[in-house]
């Protein structure tokens, strides 16, 4: 089975470090037996973040390797210690590189060196029980827990950043015109598609240099998938310019440079968003004879459709210095014209809320609380301490969650559900009841034990 050493589409699987728990301590020393509380937070989880760096050039590591899960955070300690924050989790992605979710809406379009985005976000490191003390809960016997990190789907879909795209048939010589142009050195064979991977190389013309891509495999049908050229229209979507590259010594009949040019346009104008690219024809293989005759032949009904026109052979080089600058004029006039990029940072954030903080919905016999903030508080709770129950119950009574459950005709007893629909938590209804006071003989969530100290 063949190895893919270039792979520009992949789907990542991503998972942020889960929050460090907080820590319930008290503190001890002689003669002072509670001295109080000084448990420390918990630490929150790293992010998951893919940042543009230069050196990468293909997305292969992600397809061997496609789930990536970053740090979780440090647990907090007593004597009002925090946990250690995980570390983030960066991945290195070429230059160009588009990132979409999991529906395939896009997400960021990353260009420049050092761009980069938070793709998962750290949970939450939980809040001691130092920092849960107050005049009315001096001593919390509870702490929080961490929150979970985020979890996504991401695509990851690469772009070439090329200032030039050559396109054209299958052996017409877009290699080997990148290879003359620069010191690249592409795979070069006389067969249809030698070319499976965008060659890219470097060309200085003057006081310009810029980049200049080939794109493999651009036949008639390539737009509706034939062919190779479907899978790699995207590379020459960011260049400047496009340089059709034309076989005037093809032995295959039925073609000539005008036909060439024709199928080839109608591919670009079907696949869509090229239309202000300029163009360039370079009639290649001029060092054929026959060929040289055909392109000086059919050069002045090119240049006539507005398209600058040059006889090149990559193989004699000839023509080659006065295309390079042709390019070079281009590339110069694209670059004053665009506005100078800066490497950014850019962090996914769901859409602002609006409206309540909650929504109560009755589902046959049950009843569900839905909103972002009693999910969280449900996530931070450790429910093997009534404190910290009680602790929640004040915290949902507090936004209006019970008597939002009164109004709508919510009885003792009746079930509540909150948090997502596969992995709620489930409560009884009893407003009556304080949660934790039998224990503590007090307000939910408070301590009397050092009330007056």
């Amino acid at each position: 089975m063949a190895v893919p050493t270039f792979v520009d589409q992949v789907t990542l699987q991503v998972a942020a470090g889960r929050g460090g728990d907080g820590v319930a301590s008290v503190h001890r020393e002689k003669f002072k037996p509670l001295g109080g509380p000084d448990g420390g937070n918990g630490g929150d989880g790293g992010s998951v973040i893919v940042r543009v760096d230069p050196n990468v050039t293909t997305l292969i590591d992600y397809h061997h390797s496609p789930a990536r899960r970053a740090p979780n955070g440090g647990q907090g300690a007593g004597d009002n210690r925090n946990g250690g924050n995980g570390t983030d989790l960066v991945l290195d992605i070429p230059d160009g590189t588009v990132v979409r979710d999991s529906d395939g809406a896009v997400l960021a379009d990353l260009v420049g060196a050092g761009t980069e985005l938070v793709i998962a976000r750290g949970g939450r490191g939980g809040l001691g029980n130092h920092a849960l003390a107050s005049n009315q809960r001096k001593a919390p016997g509870f702490a929080l827990k961490g929150e979970p990190g985020e979890e996504r789907t991401v695509i990851l879909e690469l772009k070439v950043v090329a200032d030039i795209g050559l396109v054209g048939f299958p052996s017409a010589g877009k290699s080997s015109l990148v290879a003359a142009l620069s010191r690249a050195r592409p795979k070069i064979a006389d067969y249809p598609f030698t070319t499976l991977v965008p060659n890219l190389g470097v060309v200085s013309a003057g006081d310009v240099t810029y980049t200049v891509a080939d794109v493999p495999g651009l036949i008639e049908g390539a737009s509706e998938g034939r062919g190779l050229g479907h899978e790699f229209l995207r590379h020459v979507e960011r260049c400047a310019a496009l340089v059709h590259v034309i076989d005037c010594a093809t032995p295959e009949p039925g073609r000539d440079p005008l036909s060439d040019l024709d199928v080839i346009e109608r591919e670009l104008a079907q696949y869509g968003g090229l239309d202000d690219r300029p163009r360039l024809v370079a009639l290649n293989k001029a060092d054929v004879p026959d060929a040289r005759e055909l392109a000086e032949l059919v050069r002045p009904d090119i240049e006539a459709r507005g398209l600058p026109c040059h006889v090149v052979s990559a193989a004699s080089h000839d023509g080659l210095r006065e295309l390079s600058f042709a390019m070079a004029a281009v590339v110069a006039r694209r670059r004053a014209e665009a506005p100078a990029a800066e490497p950014t940072r850019i962090v996914i954030r769901p859409p602002a809320q609006s409206g309540p903080e909650f929504a109560v919905v009755r589902q046959g016999d049950e009843w569900r609380v839905r909103g972002d903030k009693p999910e969280r508080w449900v996530r931070q709770t450790d429910f093997s301490n009534d404190e910290a129950v009680g602790y929640l119950a004040d915290r949902l009574a507090r936004v209006g969650i019970e008597k939002r459950l009164l109004e709508l005709g919510a009885r003792p007893g009746d079930t509540v559900l909150i948090g997502p629909e596969d992995d709620a938590v489930v409560f009884d209804f009893d407003p009556q009841v304080d949660a934790g006071e039998e224990i503590l003989r007090g307000p939910r969530g408070s301590d009397r034990r050092l009330e007056g100290r």
